[in-house]
């Protein structure tokens, strides 16, 4: 447990998938914390560059190893299925993809099978943990609607914000295999909607580099854009109090509050933050809109779907499910915000 005595988790061994990444990077660092033993999957164990930020985490020299598997194996992950829980978070994430079907959907379905047919070779695991998204929740939001963890994305497609499928996809195929079959564990899914804030690793993830973008002036204009955004720390503890909490089950819907483009423009005013790049011109309105769909026609695909199916949207999102199941609490998003862009720009 999160709360528990080092020497008691000690003996609980954790397979994390995607090891390197975002938000399973903080992950680690947390069970490592907590004293748990840790078997991390990376592509490439020898990679310095990919894996050095995790070998370096407090704990790591006695209890974290750092195995190599790929998801479009045939089994990445049978060899490592001798744990107490799984937290599966690898899965590729991309808008633009020249394959996506080959390059997003494939991986994210297969890989999320292969774990879950690993699982069910362990006599020892006693539950899964998969990080899916509000993508797989909603395509495009509606106002009008308080989304919860009963909703589900229909409207994605190959062709129609490709990476939003590709999660829908892999997490339906998760419950799926999880009713046609019956095991001694049980499967827990978080969805998280932007997550940003302070990198363990190389490199930004993508809701990151988009603060960047939007701090630099990337944007032709201030649009009318609305995000959803929660702290990597907060996701990574939602994950560990899923795999901890006896009683949690199904899905979690997991977001700290909404931020309008404007709102993180000023924010970024406010603190100084690129202030000589910052975009000020006002497209929030009928004519900016227009004017960003038809900019969006001379985008990569999936980022001119995604400006298509967001403009003038915005999510309302239910959190009372990992409140209440699971005592989650969330870092105030100008928090997040600030510690974020602290690593973007200071490193």
């Amino acid at each position: 447990m999160i709360n528990a005595s080092n020497s008691e988790n000690a003996s609980q061994r954790i397979l994390l998938t995607g090891a390197s990444g975002f938000i399973a990077s903080h992950i680690a660092q947390q069970l490592l914390s907590a004293g748990y033993t840790v078997v991390g999957t990376v592509r490439d164990p020898q990679n310095d560059e990919k894996v050095a930020h995790l070998k370096a985490l407090e704990g790591a020299a006695e209890r974290l190893e750092v195995v190599a598997a790929n998801l479009m194996d045939d089994d990445p992950f049978s060899k490592y299925s001798d744990v107490d829980y799984i937290i599966h978070t690898a899965s590729p994430y991309a808008l633009d993809m020249d394959d996506p079907q080959k390059d997003l959907v494939d991986p994210a379905v297969h890989g999320t099978l292969s774990l879950l047919r690993a699982a069910s070779t362990s006599a020892r695991v006693k539950r899964v943990v998969i990080t899916s998204s509000l993508a797989a929740v909603t395509d495009s939001p509606d106002k009008t609607k308080v989304l919860t963890e009963a909703d589900w994305n229909t409207k994605s497609s190959l062709k129609r914000n490709p990476y939003y499928y590709s999660k829908m996809q892999a997490e339906k195929a998760a419950w799926k295999y999880m009713e046609d079959n019956d095991f001694d564990w049980d499967l827990v899914v978080v969805n998280p909607y932007m997550t940003i804030g302070p990198s363990l690793g190389p490199g930004l993830n993508n809701s990151n580099a988009l603060l960047k973008n939007v701090a630099l002036g990337g944007m032709p204009g201030i649009l009318d854009l609305h995000w959803g955004f929660v702290d990597v720390r907060d996701v990574a503890k939602a994950h560990i109090l899923a795999m901890e909490t006896p009683q949690a089950n199904g899905r979690y819907l997991c977001v700290a509050g909404k931020r309008s483009m404007r709102e993180v423009v000023e924010f970024c005013r406010t603190n100084n933050i690129e202030t000589k790049t910052l975009p000020t011109k006002n497209m929030e309105g009928a004519i900016g809109s227009f004017m960003t769909k038809v900019f969006s026609r001379f985008q990569p695909a999936g980022t001119g779907s995604y400006l298509r199916t967001h403009i003038g949207k915005s999510a309302n999102i239910a959190t009372e499910k990992i409140r209440a199941d699971l005592g989650m609490t969330f870092r105030d998003v100008d928090e997040t915000l600030a510690a974020a862009y602290k690593g973007i720009f200071q490193g």
